[in-house]
């Protein structure tokens, strides 16, 4: 929903009714993650994309159909059948897609969700979107400190909140199944927990040339990106136009300190591209010490080799320097700073979902991967 939020909080405030779409469950090569919305407005209008184009049409008319009837439905796609370039998904994914009526009466909270999102606040939407009439379509919005709407039993709301807001605390989006009466163990009720948590950090640290292209990679792949480097004559928002900030400080002291104020979480992901040990040496301690998503150090081979030798005489065990990825990037030959962020960026994207690096030409198996295979 994230994506359509702007067009679909303009038709809520005006009181409009429109169809909405969204994807809850993914298999195989599927194009959209879990979360794509796509919207039909009130005259009609398309907004979003839940498969690239693949299944629009289906969903384009279903979400008419929803918003005459007031009844809300889950849809499968897919390529089983003989049936399967009736609606176009062609790609060899599976989806399924909730569609929904969303009004001000529907779901009244919109507005607030709308605001913590963009105030980068964690809430999450929990809908049920399998299960008996009078739940279906039923929705509990939760923050980290409270919660609106109910599945219309406090011992489900309770289960369902609580599950669903270690989900948002890991930034996860996704089904849940419960029993009827808030047994975990149940399969009665299918629940989407679409989460909106900060977008994750990347925070480069070094104010060099490869740190301005890193941080225009990292800033299009949706991190919220933070450099820091000690030298205030190089770490200026000037050079660095793309970063959401630039940080004048000792690189491990802003580190241990973001740490120290909850600010650093395992989705985050940290570029060292100073190369210089009175920086990096330091700076690596705390960082291979944390749980983050991704440590990356610039550097040659020989660089690598004397700053692990550095590491170990800081301590830090082999399992803890075996986080490290150094020299970083993926090879791919790059020679310029842009060619080097796309490598860099490569590995996270990577290790994030569980890529091998080479040529899908080459291998078999699905395009898209989730985080666990």
């Amino acid at each position: 929903m994230r994506d359509v939020l702007e067009d679909l909080i303009g038709w809520w405030q005006a009181g409009e009714t429109v169809g909405m779409g969204t994807v809850v469950a993914t298999w195989r090569s599927a194009p959209r993650p879990a979360g794509a919305s796509m919207l039909v407005g009130p005259d009609g209008t398309a907004v979003g994309s839940v498969s690239g184009g693949c299944v629009e049409g289906a969903v384009y008319e279903e979400a008419k159909d929803v918003v005459e009837t007031g009844l809300p439905t889950l849809e499968r796609y897919g390529v089983s059948d003989d049936d399967a370039f009736a609606v176009g998904l062609t790609c060899g994914g599976i989806l399924d897609v909730f569609v929904e009526s969303i009004s001000r009466e529907s779901f009244p909270e919109l507005g607030e969700v709308a605001e913590s999102v963009d105030r980068h606040e964690p809430v999450a939407v929990v809908t049920v979107v399998k299960g008996p009439d009078d739940r279906l379509g039923r929705r509990l919005v939760l923050w980290p400190d409270r919660a609106s709407g109910t599945f219309g039993l406090q011992r489900l709301d309770d289960a369902v909140a609580a599950d669903a807001r270690g989900m948002l605390a890991a930034g996860r989006t996704g089904i849940l199944h419960f029993g009827h009466d808030g047994e975990r163990r149940g399969d009665d009720l299918e629940l989407f927990v679409n989460s909106f948590a900060p977008p994750a950090r990347m925070v480069v640290f070094g104010a060099i040339d490869f740190a301005a292209a890193v941080a225009r990679v990292g800033a299009f792949l949706g991190y919220r990106v933070t450099v820091c480097d000690a030298r205030p004559v190089f770490a200026t928002p000037k050079r660095f136009p793309d970063a959401h900030e630039v940080i004048v400080e000792w690189p491990h002291r802003y580190l241990q300190a973001e740490v120290d104020a909850g600010r650093i979480d395992e989705r985050t992901v940290l570029c060292v591209l100073t190369h210089d040990p009175k920086f990096d040496v330091p700076l690596l301690e705390v960082a291979l010490r944390i749980p983050v998503a991704y440590v990356g150090a610039m550097g040659s081979r020989r660089t690598h080799e004397e700053r692990e030798a550095r590491l170990v005489e800081a301590g830090l065990t082999k399992e803890e320097i075996g986080r490290l990825s150094s020299p970083i990037g993926l090879d791919l030959g790059a020679r310029t700073p842009e060619e080097t962020a796309v490598s860099i960026a490569a590995e996270i994207i990577a290790g994030r979902w569980g890529g091998s690096g080479e040529r899908l030409a080459g291998i078999e198996g699905p395009i898209h991967r989730t985080a666990d295979r």
